[in-house]
């Protein structure tokens, strides 16, 4: 035989294999099952760049958070809303029956869901995100880490009642929490690593909301001031008057005082505040800020440096420095809008990334990303439907 010559036995089975690779018989499959498990695998995505996610009425938008681009379109019926959840990837979605992660990265809803009534505020701090269910009042913390296409381990509280509430846990384990129940909301108290009361307040009606700020402070909202709970101890710092409503909160690591908003009409059907207020955590103290316009429930933000941000109905964001109170510089965003009287109704939000304001505009179906250092505007887009509520993450 010479030299490089093959036995045709082994020419015959070198055939016969690549006819069954041809084929793909040899395995006992069947080529149009092959084919048809193939097809039916969902295309690969090119993954959004630091996305943006703002909801509309029956859906949500996924955005680049450069260009402002459109990346995804995601049908989602009913009143849904979004909140960071804690990493550089997802985003909580508020449904009718529960929370429901959204990889905003890659673009989708995953099938993870947090199933209760009534969902209500979502809380990320300390490397901890929390759920309240306001059907339920079950309190559920988990590691915002954890997240991807199976459910996180998480632990839970239930409170002695459902109410409108929300709980924050703290870098020790502490959990801080609200009291109440559906007809009426007290006060808040702190648990400890094993849930174990370690002191309460009752003295904070129709408490809502919360924020953080600089040394763990916590913030919570009530209908005559806040509640302050600092270093093991909770301490109430009364409005100014005697109806001094502050349910909505903007915290920042960069200071120790929170924004806060501020409404003193008890029986107004909408009241249109234009003050807001400051709330020093560490002198105790409460400063009011009239900013000369009105502004809603998602007008408030944080900068980078700590300032306080404001969207006025003017359709500036007014910068105000938090320890001095003053009104540093005013940003050009919207022309001027007016809240509407059902609050699901969408209305211009503000969320900040960074350096970077987003803002939503309803009434002209866009979106716009402006830098908060000069004011620049850096991007915008038109939608094809209006945008209600804005979130992100921090980045990818």
């Amino acid at each position: 035989m010479k030299h490089g010559a093959r036995p045709r036995a082994t020419i015959a089975l070198t055939a016969l294999l690549a006819a069954c690779v041809t084929l793909t018989a040899c395995g006992g499959g069947n080529s149009s099952e092959a084919a048809a498990e193939t097809s039916a695998k969902p295309p690969v995505k090119e993954p959004v760049k630091d996305p943006i996610v703002a909801t509309y009425d029956g859906g949500l938008y996924v955005l680049d958070g450069a260009t402002l681009k459109v990346a995804e379109d995601i049908p989602l019926k009913g009143f849904n809303r979004v909140n960071p959840a804690g990493d550089d990837r997802h985003v909580m979605v508020s449904t009718a029956a529960g929370f429901q992660v959204m990889d905003a990265v890659g673009r989708r809803l995953t099938d993870v869901e947090f199933k209760g009534p009534k969902p209500g505020h979502v809380v990320h701090h300390a490397g901890r995100t929390v759920l309240f269910s306001d059907g339920t009042g079950e309190v559920t913390v988990f590691d915002p880490a954890d997240l991807g296409d199976t459910r996180p381990s998480t632990t839970t509280y239930d409170s002695a009642a459902p109410h409108h509430g929300v709980a924050i846990q703290l870098a020790n384990g502490e959990l801080v929490t609200t009291l109440g129940t559906e007809e009426k909301r007290v006060g808040i108290t702190v648990l400890g690593k094993d849930r174990e009361e370690i002191t309460r307040s009752e003295e904070c009606p129709g408490v809502h909301g919360e924020a953080t700020a600089r040394g763990e402070a916590v913030v919570i909202g009530c209908e005559d001031g806040v509640l302050v709970y600092r270093d093991g101890a909770i301490k109430k710092v009364k409005s100014p008057t005697e109806y001094g409503r502050i349910g909505n909160q903007a915290g920042s690591d960069e200071s120790p005082v929170v924004l806060g908003d501020y409404k003193k009409d008890k029986d107004a059907e909408l009241e249109r505040p234009e003050q807001v207020s400051l709330i020093d955590t560490e002198s105790g103290t409460m400063r009011l800020v009239d900013i000369g316009t009105s502004y809603t429930f998602r007008s408030l933000a944080r900068g980078p440096h700590g300032e306080a941000l404001v969207l006025g109905t003017d359709g500036k964001i007014h910068v105000i420095d938090p320890e001095t109170g003053d009104i540093t510089k005013k940003i050009a965003a919207l022309g001027s809008w007016q809240e509407p009287l059902d609050w699901q109704q969408p209305r211009p939000a503000l969320f900040v990334r960074d350096h970077t304001a987003y803002v939503s505009d309803p009434s002209g179906k866009k979106l716009l990303a402006i830098d908060i250092e000069s004011g620049k505007r850096l991007a915008s887009t038109e939608l094809p439907t209006a945008p209600n509520e804005l979130s992100g993450v921090k980045g990818h």
